[in-house]
């Protein structure tokens, strides 16, 4: 039996099963029968094909990552034959193939250890040959502790080595440059001396709290701010501030400080796998002093000492904290992107959404946009990213920091139910107990204003996740008091208002913002916007191409977001890839109204021509368009002939009307005309109401009467 190196617990072998995907693994076998599926490879790329990429795991032992199975474009990856990657073994075939899976994480230090897989089982990597200690493939060994935040034995010149040695001085000790392979560190920069059991009943150690002390408060550093530690490379420095995250390593404990001014990657090293400063937690106010160093181009401290500050000493550095993060997360005086009225009435609004995702990358929280899988949702949701991912990559070193600190999740009916708001919480509140990843910053584009998102805002509320909105309808009261900020303006679209957040988080970013606002009204858009849109080099075909390409990938994408595709749509504007989708969507609405404009029935309740359609007899199910904008289209089209379409299927029905009607209000006298049929409202946004299959006649006929009734 042996202990996890992650959690501590007893297991076989060196990780339990609840952490196999927290480490990373490398494969020493030779054939692909000895993989073990769902864990992380280190890998070695082997060459392209038009399909994917081939990874080496081993000689002779290769794994095809797909196309499909990676986050970005293919063409996009800089990877080059020869390099190291991170990859998931997702299954292996019997024909002894091997499919991979794509790894955000991209190094050694993303995952809190690294492990030798062999035929025989899995073992430290720190138990391998000694030669391989200088191998620059990111696997902290033994040897490389000195790197790592741990001097070695024989360098005894350095601080953490003088102040062990000079506290083995006794005549009854040994020095730590004598103590060989019997020293060990205590995390804090002293050593501990193990006596030859030959020699001596008992081990002689230091007194690691007073040294603890002593090296934390007489080392005499300068305190400097992360911001200016790019000049400080090579000297010894304090730091003070919040510790963002504390990851275990299979060498170092890495915790990322942050203070007022940036967040840097400190190590601290202990013995191989264990945590250093157990007693330091994710929140923690502290000092911290060490060596600044630059590891494969990032820069890192050298942890030497490291104390939780209290009373006076950690209500100045939060006060520090609290001013300078007051002082930057308010944007600069903002200006809409456009002289426009409803926009300029809400520019108190949009500052406060702007403020409060700006202190949450500050803050290292991270961002995580929930947008109705439509054209103005994806529009909203993207435009926020454009602003908010350069702010990540300046605050945090890591590459692969804006996948970690910002994500866009994408929400079919535009409502935040149970079930997306179950998702979320479990995967926040796994992060924070796996990672130490703090709570993030929920923002809601065209959606999660109505009523129908309460109970999933509600159970954010509960564990305290801050949410902000952003929409063109109105937002429910309730809502309005879970969400710290809300910026809504029914009279313009969720992108024009997501837009002009963009361009108060980022001002930088304000040139790639102009012609997103035109895109999201499928009938006139303002005047303001349209001129906006020209100006970046967009007519209204140029829109109009671009809002039909956006909608149909929403279609497809509804359930898993693909952050290339739509951002090269929407900023890079490859030629001939709107207008290739676009020309799909056509072919598609085009056959799919065809069909149903011919099998319309058209009716007449109290004295009003209304049109209704059995949408499960004549459109074809799952597949584009969704119902919701089929029925946009029909209505659209028939306002004149006809101020209420409806669109009907097995238990659910969609209204479309020429005048604002209050679908709640519908829901409820419906149901009053036709008690038994369950009629409610389900989807505000999209105009759905759910009813009993059984009642399906009465409801449509309840349905109906009450919204002429509300004309």
């Amino acid at each position: 039996m042996g202990n996890c190196i992650v959690c501590g617990t007893s297991t076989d072998g060196p990780i339990c099963d609840t952490h196999q995907q927290d480490v990373v693994f490398d494969f020493r076998g030779d054939s692909p029968d000895q993989l073990t599926e769902d864990r992380f490879y280190r890998g070695v790329v082997d060459g392209y094909a038009d399909f994917g990429v081939f990874i080496d795991l081993a000689p002779g032992v290769t794994g095809l990552l797909h196309r499909s199975k990676i986050d970005q474009r293919l063409e996009s990856l800089d990877w080059d034959a020869g390099d190291t990657v991170y990859v998931q073994v997702t299954n292996v075939r019997d024909n002894g193939d091997i499919d991979l899976g794509w790894s955000i994480r991209q190094s050694d230090r993303e995952f809190r250890g690294t492990l030798i897989e062999e035929p025989e089982g899995d073992r430290l990597a720190e138990e391998d040959d000694s030669d391989d200690s200088d191998d620059d493939d990111g696997t902290a060994t033994v040897d490389d502790t000195a790197e790592a935040g741990s001097e070695p034995a024989e360098a005894s010149d350095e601080s953490s080595g003088e102040a062990a040695s000079e506290s083995a001085e006794p005549a009854d000790s040994v020095s730590a440059s004598e103590a060989g392979d019997g020293r060990s560190a205590d995390g804090r920069g002293a050593v501990q001396v193990e006596a030859d059991p030959q020699t001596t009943s008992e081990p002689v150690e230091t007194d690691a709290e007073e040294t603890d002390v002593e090296e934390s408060e007489d080392l005499g550093y300068e305190r400097t701010p992360v911001g200016d530690l790019r000049d400080q490379v090579g000297e010894n420095v304090r730091l003070e501030g919040e510790v963002v995250s504390a990851r275990q390593t299979s060498g170092p404990t890495v915790f990322e400080l942050r203070d007022e001014t940036g967040v840097v990657d400190c190590a601290a090293f202990v013995e191989a796998g264990v945590r250093a400063y157990p007693e330091i937690e994710t929140g923690d106010i502290v000092r911290l002093d060490g060596e600044v160093r630059v590891r494969r181009d990032e820069l890192q401290v050298e942890t030497e000492a490291l104390v939780a500050l209290e009373d006076d000493e950690a209500a100045t550095v939060e006060a520090r904290m609290a001013d300078a993060l007051d002082e930057e997360a308010a944007p600069d005086a903002f200006e809409p992107l456009a002289d426009d009225d409803p926009v300029a009435a809400v520019t108190a609004e949009i500052q406060e959404v702007a403020t409060a995702i700006r202190r949450a990358v500050l803050e290292s929280r991270p961002v995580v946009v929930r947008h109705a899988a439509t054209t103005d949702g994806y529009v909203a949701g993207a435009a926020i990213e454009r602003a908010v991912l350069p702010l990540v990559r300046d605050e945090h070193a890591g590459g692969d920091a804006e996948y970690h600190y910002f994500d866009r999740r994408p929400l079919e009916d535009g409502s935040y139910g149970m079930t997306d708001a179950t998702k979320d919480t479990s995967r926040m509140l796994d992060n924070r107990e796996r990672h130490d990843e703090k709570l993030p910053l929920f923002v809601f584009a065209a959606a999660g204003s109505t009523t129908d998102s309460l109970d999933g805002l509600e159970l954010l509320d509960i564990y305290d996740a801050e949410s902000v909105v952003v929409d063109g309808v109105a937002t429910a009261e309730r809502v309005a008091e879970l969400a710290s900020a809300v910026a809504a303006a029914p009279e313009r679209t969720a992108g024009t208002l997501a837009a002009n957040v963009a361009a108060a988080v980022n001002d930088d970013v304000r040139d790639d913002l102009r012609h997103l606002p035109a895109i999201t009204y499928w009938e006139a858009p303002p005047a303001v916007y349209t001129d906006l849109a020209e100006t970046a080099g967009l007519d209204e075909t140029a829109t109009t191409r671009l809002r039909e390409a956006i909608a149909l990938e929403a279609f497809y994408q509804s359930y898993e977001d693909k952050r290339e595709l739509i951002i090269d749509l929407l900023f890079d504007q490859e030629v001939g890839l709107a207008e290739q989708v676009s020309e799909q969507f056509r072919e598609k609405l085009d056959a799919e109204l065809q069909t149903a404009e011919a099998n319309i029935e058209r009716r007449e309740v109290d004295g009003t021509p209304v049109s209704v359609l059995d949408m499960d007899a004549y459109t074809h199910r799952y597949d584009f368009p969704p119902k919701a904008l089929l029925l946009d289209t029909l209505g659209r089209r028939h306002h004149d002939e006809t101020p209420v379409v409806v669109g009907f299927g097995k238990d659910e029905l969609f209204v479309r009307a020429t005048g604002e009607v209050d679908l709640e209000a519908v829901a409820d006298d419906a149901a009053a005309r036709a008690p038994t049929a369950g009629i409610a409202a389900s989807g505000l946004r999209t105009g759905k109401l759910s009813f009993l299959s059984g009642r399906r006649e009465a409801a449509v006929d309840a349905v109906l009467a009450a919204t002429v009734a509300r004309l």
